[in-house]
């Protein structure tokens, strides 16, 4: 065994990546087949599915090593010393060899430092590659009951290519924010403000669904949100929790924050409701337990408790806000995001992001030997600049790389379905739907049983 593996990190890892996998498959793929309409459930989990299978093919065959590599433009420089574009990108490659497979995991220029992890690269690898397939799925979110599904596939490669992998080198794989001290702890920035900025440029450039649809917005099945919901709630265990990318005391902090956090977005979402006047539902109940995720996914490890429990008020209150009453303002009130991504995945990665410029604690950190710099409250500002930098680039790159991305796609291929597929639903696009009525079967056992002689 080599000296460098640790077999309790590697397992951990491991185990990390699968949690986060399975807030994709089965997580989403239930809670956005439960959500939509009856006849848009089999186009959601297919969308889903194919998402992720899509993204791991080209994770390995050269996306993992654009946001994890080694840098492509600076010749062995040092990128925050030599400028923006030499810390930009990683270089390109396969991560399939038998040496890609074994060897140790390393991060080139991770939080400003090489980072030697106690894992092999392959599990490296994995963990990266299921956040990388939860980040379009989320972006899906926006342009369910609409998009094109064969349109959809080359813009997750393209989205996947020049939006996702940039933003991954940036701020974690050794890039120029990253060096500069940003900090995303799992991806507030890197996967839900991309997500979320990224789904509402695809949604109003694809335009919005069909009247009725928007009318009649309601779920075939609440039972399966629920289950898609606790899917993420503990599936968030993994993905928080294997960013120390070691099983360690980070690691354990981050997991209970990751809990407290959503546990307090959750009842503020109820308390909310009743203050407004509302009633508390279970799906506004799951917008609450999205947000609280989302709002501590980029401050886990880098919070005290006390941080946590801020961020969670704090962050439910401006998306509850946002969803309830500016949805009702330009531009959003013009643009038909079907699940409200950008309120419940792009202000609350904004949210958590800032607020993690604010409570950053200097105590807390993932790696030794490593110092983070320190939130407002504990007497510096210079974290909470570099946070405002990197999530203003996040916002920009995304809605600009997005609406290049889609344009280019909808001159082969229409980003819209078909207005008559659209009337019709999954029947017409893929030929078969959520709760078939299977008529013949009735019909034969029917048959079957007024031949069968019945007793007195």
């Amino acid at each position: 065994m080599p000296h460098w593996l640790d077999t309790g990190s590697t397992a951990w890892q491991m185990t990390a990546a699968t949690f986060v996998g399975l807030m994709s498959v089965p997580g989403l793929v239930v809670l956005y087949g439960g959500v939509m309409q009856k006849r848009w459930s089999i186009n959601s989990m297919m969308l889903t599915f194919a998402t992720f299978a899509v993204v791991i093919v080209i994770w390995v065959l050269y996306a993992f090593k654009l946001g994890f590599g080694h840098p492509l433009f600076n010749g062995g420089a040092h990128p925050a010393k030599d400028g923006f574009l030499h810390g930009f990108i990683g270089t390109p490659g396969p991560a399939l060899s038998s040496k890609d497979l074994t060897m140790q995991g390393v991060v080139p220029g991770g939080y400003g430092n090489a980072l030697s992890l106690a894992f092999p690269q392959s599990a490296l690898v994995y963990f990266q590659l299921v956040f990388a397939a939860i980040t379009p799925i989320l972006s899906l979110g926006s342009v369910l009951g609409r998009v094109n599904f064969k349109a959809w596939i080359p813009f997750v490669i393209l989205w996947i290519t020049f939006v996702y992998a940039v933003d991954a080198f940036l701020i974690w794989g050794g890039g120029y924010f990253g060096l500069h001290g940003a900090l995303d702890y799992s991806g507030g920035y890197v996967i839900h403000l991309s997500a979320g900025v990224s789904g509402f440029v695809a949604a109003a450039v694809i335009g919005p669904r069909l009247q009725r649809d928007r009318e009649i917005d309601a779920p075939n099945n609440v039972a399966m949100v629920a289950v898609g919901a606790g899917l993420l709630w503990l599936g968030w265990n993994g993905f928080n929790g294997g960013d120390p990318y070691a099983a360690n005391q980070s690691a354990a902090a981050a997991i209970l924050n990751t809990n407290l956090t959503t546990a307090v977005a959750f009842c503020a979402w109820v308390v909310l409701d009743y203050l407004t006047g509302r009633k508390p539902s279970l799906l506004g109940g799951v917008n609450g337990v999205i947000t609280g995720l989302v709002a501590i996914t980029p401050a886990a490890g880098f919070v005290n408790g006390w941080g946590a429990i801020a961020i969670g008020v704090i962050a439910c209150i401006i998306v509850y806000f946002a969803m309830n009453y500016l949805s009702a303002m330009r531009p959003f009130r013009h643009v038909d995001d079907t699940l409200g991504v950008i309120y419940t995945h792009g202000f609350a990665g904004l949210a958590g992001g800032l607020l993690t410029g604010i409570f950053a604690d200097p105590n807390m950190g993932p790696f030794d030997g490593i110092t983070y710099s320190k939130g407002l409250i504990h007497g510096s500002a210079t974290l909470l600049k570099w946070q405002f930098f990197a999530g203003a680039w996040v916002i920009v790159w995304s809605a600009v790389v997005t609406f290049i991305l889609l344009k280019l796609v909808g001159i082969f291929i229409p980003l819209r379905m078909s207005t008559e597929n659209m009337e019709i639903g999954d029947i017409a696009e893929h030929g078969h739907e959520v709760y078939p009525s299977d008529i013949p079967s009735l019909g034969a056992y029917q048959e079957v049983s007024s031949a069968v002689p019945t007793t007195a």
